[in-house]
C-alpha cells in the first residue's frame, strides 16, 4: 500500500517530486538564461567509441599505404662516389705508419663504394652476400665448394676428385691417361692405337678387323739343323715372330728324310700349342711335311726325302 508522505525520508521526498518544467521563454527558475547543449557533444553521443577508433586506424593505415606506393615509384638515385684528394703530407704520414679502425668486437660499415689500389689482406674469414666479378686470375692454395660450382674454363694443375664425375661434354686428354682399376665404356671407343698386356673379351664378343692384323716381335731362335736331312752344304733361316713367320730351306747333296730345323719360342708358351705349317711353294708341296711341337718351340719334319739342290718355304701360324 503506498506510503504516507510523513514516512518518506527527504531523499524519497525528493526523487518523487516532479521536475520543473523548462520555461518557454528560455529561462531557468534563477532568471538567467539556458545553456544550450554543445554540437559537438551532441555529435558524439550519437557514435561508439570503439567505432571511432577503428575508423581512425583504418584512415592510418590508408595513409602509410599511400604513401609505400608513391615511393616505390619513384627512381632511386644512383649513389655518387666522392673522391677525396690526400695531400703529400697525408700521404707520408700514412706510409709511415699503420692505422686501426676499431677493435674485434665492432663492424665497419662503408654504405658507398670502396676502391682499393694496392693490396687487401683479409686475414679471417671472407663472406660475400652478392655476386663476385674478377676480370684477372685468381690463385688459391684450397677451395672447397659445399654446393654446385658453374665453371666456363678452369685449368689445373692437378685435379682430384674423391667422389664419382659426369662430363657432359667431350673429354680431350693431351698428355694420355693412366687407369689404375677397370674402366667401363657403354659406348664405342676410337683410338690410333692401343696397347695392352691382355685382351680378354667375353660374353658373345666379336671381333671385327677390317684391315690387316699384323703379329710383330722378334723371331724364333733356330736351335738346330739337321744337315743329314738337308743333305750336304744344304741351309734354312727363318723369317716372323713366336705366331706367325716363314721357314726357308735349301737341300745340298744326299737330302733324306727327318727334321730338317727345330725352332725355339722366344717366350714360352703355357700349354702345347696349335701349329699350323702351309707349304707355299711347289717343291715344299711335294715333301710329306708334319710338325713336331712343345711349350718352348717346334720342329719341322718330312716323312719322304726331298729333293736335293732345292729351295723349299713353309708358312707358319701358332695359336695357344
Amino acid at each position: 500500500m503506498p506510503q504516507d508522505a510523513l514516512e518518506k525520508t527527504n531523499e524519497e521526498l525528493q526523487a518523487d517530486a516532479p521536475a520543473p518544467a523548462a520555461p518557454a521563454d528560455g529561462m531557468g527558475p534563477d532568471g538567467k538564461p539556458l545553456k544550450k547543449p554543445n554540437a559537438f557533444k551532441k555529435f558524439m553521443r550519437r557514435f561508439n567509441v570503439y567505432l571511432l577508433l577503428f575508423l581512425l586506424v583504418v584512415v592510418i593505415a590508408a595513409a602509410v599505404a599511400v604513401v609505400s606506393y608513391l615511393n616505390s615509384k619513384k627512381t632511386p638515385k644512383a649513389p655518387a662516389t666522392a673522391n677525396t684528394t690526400l695531400d703529400q703530407g697525408t700521404l707520408n704520414q700514412l706510409a709511415n705508419s699503420d692505422a686501426t679502425v676499431g677493435d674485434t668486437g665492432q663492424t665497419l660499415t662503408v654504405q658507398g663504394n670502396a676502391v682499393f689500389t694496392g693490396s687487401v689482406l683479409v686475414q679471417k674469414d671472407l663472406n660475400v652476400a652478392g655476386t663476385i666479378n674478377v676480370s684477372s686470375p685468381i690463385k688459391l692454395n684450397d677451395l672447397t665448394v659445399a654446393n654446385s660450382a658453374n665453371l666456363n674454363t678452369t685449368q689445373t694443375s692437378t685435379l682430384q676428385v674423391a667422389q664419382g664425375s659426369t662430363f657432359q661434354g667431350l673429354v680431350t686428354l693431351q698428355n694420355g691417361i693412366n687407369v689404375a682399376g677397370p674402366a667401363s665404356f657403354t659406348g664405342s671407343v676410337t683410338a690410333g692405337q692401343i696397347t695392352v698386356t691382355k685382351l680378354i673379351m667375353s660374353g658373345n664378343a666379336t671381333l671385327e678387323v677390317p684391315n690387316h692384323i699384323a703379329f710383330t716381335g722378334a723371331s724364333p731362335g733356330r736351335q738346330s739343323i739337321d744337315f743329314n736331312a738337308l743333305g750336304n752344304g744344304g741351309s734354312a733361316s727363318i723369317n716372323g715372330s713366336d705366331t706367325t713367320g716363314t721357314i726357308n730351306m735349301h737341300t745340298g747333296a744326299g737330302a733324306g728324310a727327318g727334321c730338317f730345323i727345330v725352332l725355339t719360342f722366344n717366350r714360352p708358351f703355357s700349354a702345347t700349342p696349335h701349329v699350323l705349317i702351309s707349304p707355299i711353294n711347289s717343291a715344299a708341296g711335294s715333301m710329306q711335311y708334319y710338325a713336331t711341337r712343345t711349350t718352348t718351340g717346334f720342329s719341322l719334319c718330312s716323312n719322304n726325302a726331298p729333293a736335293d739342290n732345292q729351295t723349299f718355304a713353309f708358312d707358319y701360324f701358332i695359336t695357344s
